[in-house]
C-alpha cells in the first residue's frame, strides 16, 4: 500500500543521543504491546510535542506562528483489528483507564467544566478518518486498532501533548484504512478532529507535529498550510522550563472564550468599517486582508473603533443587530454562552501587536547583524509577547510569570509563557555558554529542591515531525521507508 508518510532516512546508524534514548523507549513500548496482546505491532508511530517561539493566540485568527518540535514525544504502538474493534490502552495505567469500542459505537463525550477521558482525543482522530472516509465515498467497512499509548510530554504543560495524540490516532487508523494523505492534509485533518473535543485551536500544534524538520524552527502559514525553516542564530539555545501550573484547555471555557473575542471584534469592527460582508467575517487576519491595510494600519483601527470597557452581551447584540439566540447560536461556543462580557479591544490588540512581533522575529533571523544582536532583539522581542499575554490577553498565571522573570535574573535574552496559558510552560531564549547557568539559577531560585526532578527544565533543539517505525519480531524497530 501507498502510505500516507513521506519517506524517512532509516534509525540504524550514527544514532544522535536522542535517537538511542528513543530507541529504549520503542523497545519497552514493543515489549508491553507484545505482553499486553500477545502480537508484536504492526507499526510505532512517534508524534513530537512542540515549543512556540512566537505568535501565540493568534493561529486561530489565521495569523502565522514559530514554533519548533520537541524531543518529548508520544508515541503509539497498534495495530489492525477484527470486526472494526477499538482497544485503547495507556502504558502507564494506574493513571489513564482503557477503553473499549468499536468504530461503529465510541461516541466523544463533553461535559461542561469537565476533562475529557485521556483515550478520547484518540477518538478524535479516528473520528476525523472516519467522517474523512465518509466524505470521500468510500462505503466499505472501516477498520479499528488495537493501541497501546506512552508519552513523555508532561500532560497539561502547553507543549501540546493532546493534539500529539490527535495526531497519532489519525496516523494510526488512516495507515489501518488505507487512507492516503499528504502531511499538510494530515495536519490539517488532525486539527479540525481535535475540535471534536470543544477546543477552537487553529491548527498550530498539528502542523508543526508533521512538518518539523530536524534542526531548525518553522515559520507556519495558514489557508492554505505552508511552513518555511527559520534559521536561528547559531548561538541560541531555547530552554524550557514548567510553571507546575496546569490547565486543560478543554475543561474550561477561557480557552473558547479568547477564540470567540477575537471572532466578536472582527465583526464589529468589520460592520463599523461598513464592508458589505461584514456579517461573514470571523477572523482578524481576514479582516485585515479584506481592509488591505498594513497590521500598523490595523492596531490603529481597532484603537479607534473598540473601547477598553468589556462588552456586554447586550451591547453585542445591539451592535450587530442580532437577538440573544442568534448571538449564542451564530457566534458563540456551547461553553461560552453562560459568558456575560467580553473585552474585545485588549484580545483584538494583542493579536495584531502578536503578528506584527512575529514578523519582525523573522526580519531579525533573516538579517546580518551580529549574532549577539539578534539575540537580544529576539528576546526583546519575546518578552514584549509574554506582557501583552500577561495584560491584553490575560491567560498567564502569577506561576509562569514569577519563571519568566527568574529566567532573566539568570540571564536569558527574553522568556514567555508557551501554549495556551493558565499553567504551563515557558521558553527562554539564551546562548551556548550561559545555558548551563541558567539552568542552574532557575533550579535553585524557582523549584522546590525536594520535588527537582530534570524534566521540570531543559534546553532543547528543533526535532523532526512525526515518523513512524516498522517492527521485527524481535522488537528492532527502524523508521519505516513507506512507499
Amino acid at each position: 500500500m501507498r502510505p500516507c508518510i513521506n519517506p524517512l532516512e532509516g534509525l540504524v546508524e550514527n544514532q544522535t543521543q536522542e535517537e538511542k534514548k528513543y530507541s529504549t523507549e520503542v523497545h519497552k513500548l514493543f515489549n508491553c504491546f507484545k505482553s499486553l496482546f500477545s502480537s508484536k505491532p504492526d507499526f510505532i508511530v512517534k508524534v513530537p510535542g512542540r515549543v512556540n517561539l512566537i505568535g501565540e493566540h493568534i493561529d486561530y485568527c489565521r495569523y502565522s506562528v514559530c514554533p519548533m518540535a520537541l524531543e518529548q514525544n508520544i508515541s503509539v504502538a497498534f495495530k489492525q483489528t477484527e470486526n472494526g474493534e477499538l482497544n485503547i490502552y495507556n502504558i502507564d495505567c494506574q493513571k489513564y483507564v482503557d477503553y473499549h469500542s468499536t468504530v461503529d459505537t465510541f461516541s466523544i463525550n463533553l461535559e461542561d467544566g469537565v476533562a475529557p477521558q485521556w483515550y478520547e482525543y484518540f477518538l478524535c482522530g479516528v473520528k476525523g478518518i472516519q467522517d474523512l472516509m465518509k466524505e470521500q465515498g468510500d462505503t466499505g467497512k472501516m477498520q479499528g486498532v488495537s493501541v497501546l499509548v506512552s508519552g513523555t510530554i508532561p500532560p497539561s504543560a502547553g507543549l501540546s501533548s493532546s493534539s500529539a495524540l490527535v495526531c497519532a490516532a489519525v496516523i494510526a487508523v488512516a495507515l489501518v484504512n488505507k487512507v492516503l494523505l499528504s502531511r499538510s492534509d494530515l495536519a490539517s485533518l488532525s486539527a479540525r478532529a481535535e475540535r471534536y473535543i470543544g477546543t477552537q485551536g487553529g491548527g498550530m500544534d498539528q502542523a508543526i507535529a508533521f512538518l518539523a524538520s530536524p534542526g531548525c524552527a518553522k515559520h507556519i502559514e495558514f489557508h492554505p498550510l505552508r511552513s518555511q525553516d527559520i534559521t536561528l542564530p547559531e548561538d541560541a539555545v531555547f530552554v524550557v522550563g514548567q510553571s507546575l501550573a496546569t490547565k486543560n484547555k478543554a475543561q474550561s471555557s477561557e480557552f473558547n472564550t479568547r477564540v470567540m473575542e477575537c471572532r466578536l471584534s472582527a465583526k464589529i469592527i468589520a460592520k463599523k468599517k461598513e464592508l458589505s460582508n461584514w456579517k461573514d467575517v470571523l477572523y482578524l487576519g481576514d479582516l485585515q486582508t479584506l481592509l488591505g491595510v498594513s497590521l500598523q494600519e490595523m492596531i490603529e483601527i481597532t484603537k479607534s473603533i473598540l473601547t477598553e470597557e468589556c462588552y456586554s452581551k447586550q451591547q453585542i447584540q445591539e451592535i450587530l443587530e442580532v437577538s440573544e439566540e442568534e448571538l449564542n447560536s451564530a457566534f458563540l461556543t456551547p461553553n461560552t454562552r453562560s459568558v456575560t462580557s467580553f473585552k474585545l479591544k485588549q484580545r483584538a490588540l494583542h493579536v495584531y501587536e502578536e503578528a506584527y512581533r512575529v514578523a519582525q522575529f523573522l526580519s531579525v533571523c533573516a538579517s546580518d547583524s551580529p549574532a549577539d544582536n539578534k539575540l537580544r532583539e529576539l528576546g526583546n522581542l519575546m518578552n514584549l509577547s509574554h506582557a501583552s499575554l500577561q495584560s491584553l490577553y490575560e491567560c498567564s498565571h502569577e506561576a509562569l510569570d514569577s519563571l519568566v522573570e527568574c529566567c532573566i535574573q539568570a540571564g536569558a535574552y527574553g522568556a514567555r509563557l508557551t501554549g495556551a496559558g493558565w499553567g504551563g510552560c515557558v521558553v527562554a531564549l539564551t546562548n551556548k555558554s550561559n545555558a548551563d547557568s541558567l539552568l542552574k539559577h532557575v533550579e535553585a531560585h524557582f523549584y522546590n529542591p525536594d520535588h527537582f526532578k530534570p524534566d521540570l527544565i531543559f534546553k532543547t533543539k528543533p526535532q523532526p515531525g512525526a515518523q513512524v517505525f516498522r517492527c521485527d519480531e524481535n522488537g528492532d524497530c527502524e523508521i519505516a521507508t513507506l512507499e
